[in-house]
């Protein structure tokens, strides 16, 4: 591919602040950029820009890293479009649509899943996204499941396997009997096309001794433990996130003294989130935009210490956006974090719940994957909702 220098950067954030300066975006301003085999290989001032074997001018545009979406359910078939129009005339959301979309993608083709899990990871990196984590969990049964993960993992690395988003309509009346299919053959068939084990640790769902044994099991079997939690009400998910090391708590929409107080005591104990040992509380403010509901209070979780990240939750019935610069905006808006705050959450506070470090930053050494935006800085991206600001995405160092 030979080398690529982004030059004519007006703002550059990195992510990567330097010592001695109170900046977590660290920016740059007049900076310039050199990739090479799809890493960043050089950041400094454009006057001191290195030869290349080509060039993009980035025109006196923010450049930025590309948003790291750790939160997606992109297998799936059908849509709830009469569910949301049900929502927005005045009923409640309980969740109970997510069997709707089970049925719908258990009679779906491999291609006709692949397909949408194409369009939707295409439709978000046109947005900027550059990394996105998928999750099963619209199969429920064991072949279900793992060809779900089967498919994802073409698109991503970082697969969830979430069997335990609902207990199915046939196993309704056994909800211990769906705990051991989770645990025992489904985690089977499932644990080679996973990095990760996700539980939707509600009422409705499953409550904290079964959420708790499947994590358990999931752990057993080599998994990162990510979990549903505290979206509905109160509840005992987050803590439970919190006691099994948890790289992300995501929701977090009803919180207790306590359960803020757990988060912000992993970030004191792993000193700083690329410790790689903090619980992240992952915010998903499409969803609270899609079902009218409360926002999570990130100011709160921002001033305890907590390590935060921003998601889309992109499903078919709760929050159907692939858009992070949405959810930033709304963010800031809805949820009382500042622009630079919400930035730094949709890419490296991603990065964080994934527990990734060559995501979501850019120095040299980390992926090449950035966004040049319509704009002179970051700002805009709240500053102006709705508008189409990126400009191009560059992924792997390649453009997009």
């Amino acid at each position: 591919m030979g080398s690529l220098l982004v030059d004519n950067i007006g703002e550059l954030v990195t992510n990567a602040p330097r010592d001695g300066v109170d900046d977590p975006l660290g920016l740059r301003r007049d900076a310039a950029l050199l990739v090479e085999d799809g890493e960043v290989a050089w950041i400094g001032p454009a006057r001191y820009a290195p030869a290349a074997d080509r060039r993009i001018d980035a025109g006196g545009a923010a450049v930025l890293p590309g948003f790291v979406d750790s939160h997606a359910h992109l297998v799936f078939a059908g849509d709830r479009a009469a569910e949301f129009a049900a929502r927005m005339a005045g009923e409640p959301y309980t969740g109970g649509g997510i069997r709707t979309t089970v049925g719908a993608t258990r009679a779906a083709s491999d291609d006709e899943l692949r397909a949408n899990v194409r369009r939707l990871r295409d439709e978000a990196m046109r947005q900027g996204t550059t990394t996105i984590e998928i999750k099963s969990g619209y199969g429920l049964t064991v072949a279900d499941e793992a060809r779900s993960l089967r498919i994802a993992a073409e698109f991503t690395g970082d697969t969830t396997f979430l069997g335990a988003h609902v207990v199915p309509a046939e196993y309704a009346d056994r909800p211990d009997d769906y705990v051991g299919l989770v645990c025992g053959p489904m985690l089977a068939a499932a644990a080679p096309h996973a990095r990760w084990i996700d539980v939707f640790c509600e009422r409705g769902a499953f409550d904290a001794d079964h959420a708790r044994a499947i994590l358990a099991c999931g752990q057993a079997a080599g998994l990162g433990v990510r979990v549903h939690a505290n979206q509905l009400g109160p509840g005992p998910g987050v803590r439970l996130g919190v006691e099994l090391g948890a790289a992300s708590v995501d929701h977090c929409t009803h919180l207790s003294d306590a359960d803020v107080d757990a988060l912000a005591s992993t970030r004191s104990a792993a000193d700083a989130p690329a410790a790689g040992t903090a619980t992240v509380a992952t915010l998903l403010p499409g969803a609270e935009f899609s079902t009218r509901s409360p926002y999570p209070d990130a100011r709160r979780l921002l001033d305890a210490g907590v390590t935060v990240a921003l998601a889309t939750d992109c499903n078919p019935g709760s929050s159907y956006t692939s858009s992070m610069p949405f959810c930033l905006a709304l963010a800031v808006r809805e949820m009382r974090m500042t622009p630079a705050e919400a930035v730094w959450a949709a890419t490296a506070g991603g990065a964080a719940a994934l527990r990734r470090d060559d995501v979501g930053v850019l120095r040299p050494g980390a992926r090449a994957d950035l966004v040049i935006l319509d704009a002179p800085t970051h700002l805009h991206l709240a500053y102006r909702p709705g508008v189409p600001l990126i400009r191009q995405v560059l992924h792997n160092g390649v453009p997009r």
